[in-house]
């Protein structure tokens, strides 16, 4: 075991453990728990947003991808930046104004029933499971490899951490620990940067010129069709990616942690910010592999390219440079991890447990224990998943967690807060078949079925590794179908005005008020 990296990771638990026990002092009151009680400030939040969006996937993998891939490594990093534009025009400012603690208050408030909670709450539940899962493996991974510790335990001691950050701190201390992951990860990512052009002279067409000789690519590295070849797989990714965010309910309750629509603006507008110019160092990063390390040492050292990042600190920094970007890396799936486990939990003990098991009589107190037994079994349940999947690649869940979360609660979201016509039944029915349709359609794309080393040895019955383009539209299908048959239903001109004007001003009326 490598002492630097060992004295790296152990500052980094220390930290964030220093955080969680002063989280636990403010977090005595559901409030506090499940949303900080709104203290944040609009930049602290656009922080926290930032550092629980930029998951290891982004920071390890799209590096990787560009590296071996070029232009279109650097293109599928677009869509996760561009997605922040749809969160902010179209859900960001309705979501905080009509809820509380989750997305299941958001829909309630126009159609209110334990039948909605239920659905709503499963869809959470099921998203922050899917894409906590490849987080807890990647750390495990990353651990084995840097510190020479077995996987089980490095997933065990992952797990271990999530669980304490929210069965302690809950949203205070997730909070800042993800503050934290975005200060630590940009600063350090902004070094290697810095480092990888000092390389070069400060000269960008040197470092250019280098990767086209670094590269097999060569000058093809800068044009696209290296990763999509099929033009429709690239457009149904981008488009999972630009509106998955939008229904991710581990992002959308972070923006009930601020106090007001303008703090909203600048919690989205702050991370924007954050994330474009962290995607704009993994280009400089990508292109600083190829120069400096070169393609064939990269595939040779990892040929999925998941290590670029810590093998070019290495190679322009040595042992402490690499720590310090290891340290990065499982600062990054800590924070994420943690974000997840707190939006599963408040869908479960918030909706299930207070609203619907306890017909919201339940005090303060009992709220509190159900929602840290809650985070307790959460954690417990996708740490023994993850430890259960560690021969098998799970990389497809972050994209299938896009797409079930733009099949399924975006439509919902969306037509929830525009539609006069849409009904509680179109709530459901859309729900459901986004949810089942994406789970289908991966199940019989190639993810799953593969001759050579899929789950199930058959040709795929749908090609596309990313069915986004089908799902979606299955969504809206089903909300639509679903509100046309049971239009009978639909809500009076006036009751809808009147949530209309609550999702747009925050204004209700004196008798919704009273």
């Amino acid at each position: 075991m490598n002492l630097t990296y060992f004295l790296f990771f152990i500052c980094i638990i220390v930290c964030t453990l220093i955080i969680t026990y002063w989280a636990a002092k403010r977090s005595n009151t559901t409030n506090r728990f499940y949303t900080a009680a709104g203290s944040l400030t609009g930049y602290q939040n656009g922080m926290a947003i930032a550092g629980d969006f930029i998951s290891a996937a982004s920071f390890l993998g799209i590096v990787g991808m560009i590296a071996l891939n070029g232009y279109d490594g650097f293109l599928y990093s677009i869509g996760f930046l561009v997605s922040y534009i749809v969160v902010l025009f179209l859900v960001a400012e309705p979501v905080h104004r009509l809820g509380k603690y989750s997305l299941g208050d958001v829909i309630c408030s126009r159609f209110p029933s334990d039948r909605m909670r239920w659905i709503m709450a499963i869809g959470a539940f099921s998203i922050s499971i899917l894409y906590m899962i490849p987080q807890l493996v990647a750390s495990g991974y990353l651990l084995r490899l840097l510190l020479d510790i077995d996987y089980s335990i490095s997933v065990l001691v992952i797990g271990g951490l999530m669980t304490i950050y929210v069965v302690f701190g809950g949203m205070v201390a997730t909070s800042w620990v993800q503050i934290v992951k975005t200060v630590v990860l940009m600063s350090g990512t902004f070094l290697l940067s810095l480092i990888v052009f000092s390389n070069f002279n400060w000269n960008v067409s040197a470092l250019i010129e280098k990767v086209k000789g670094g590269t097999p690519l060569g000058e093809n590295f800068f044009l696209p069709g290296h990763l999509f070849n099929n033009p429709l797989e690239f457009f149904s990714l981008q488009l999972a990616l630009v509106l998955g965010t939008a229904g991710l309910p581990h992002i959308l309750i972070r923006l009930f942690t601020v106090r007001n629509t303008l703090e909203v603006r600048r919690s989205i507008i702050s991370s924007t910010w954050i994330i474009g110019l962290f995607y704009i160092m993994t280009l400089v990063l990508g292109l600083g592999t190829v120069a400096l390390l070169g393609y064939q040492s990269l595939t040779n050292a990892d040929p999925t390219g998941n290590l670029a990042a810590p093998l070019l600190a290495k190679e322009v920094g040595g042992d402490f440079l690499l720590a310090f970007v290891s340290a990065i890396a499982f600062t990054t799936i800590v924070a994420v991890v943690a974000g997840l486990v707190i939006s599963a939990t408040t869908a479960f003990s918030h909706d299930i447990y207070h609203h619907i098991l306890k017909k919201g009589k339940s005090t303060e107190k009992e709220q509190l224990k159900a929602a840290r037994w809650t985070a307790l079994i959460i954690g417990l349940v996708s740490t023994l998943f993850a430890l259960r999947l560690e021969t098998i690649n799970v990389t497809f869940l972050v994209s299938m967690t896009f797409i079930v979360a733009a099949a399924s609660n975006f439509p919902v979201l969306v037509l929830t807060i525009y539609w006069k016509r849409f009904t509680q039944v179109g709530a459901i029915t859309g729900m459901i078949s986004g949810l089942v349709a994406s789970l289908v359609l991966v199940v019989l794309g190639p993810h799953i079925m593969n001759p050579e080393d899929g789950w199930i040895a058959r040709e795929a019955i749908i090609s596309l590794h990313n069915p986004g383009i089908i799902a979606i539209p299955i969504g809206f299908l089903g909300a639509y179908l679903g509100t046309i048959f049971s239009s009978k239903q639909s809500q009076s001109d006036e009751s809808y005005t009147r949530f209309f004007i609550k999702s747009q001003t925050g204004i209700s009326s004196r008798r919704e008020s009273s």
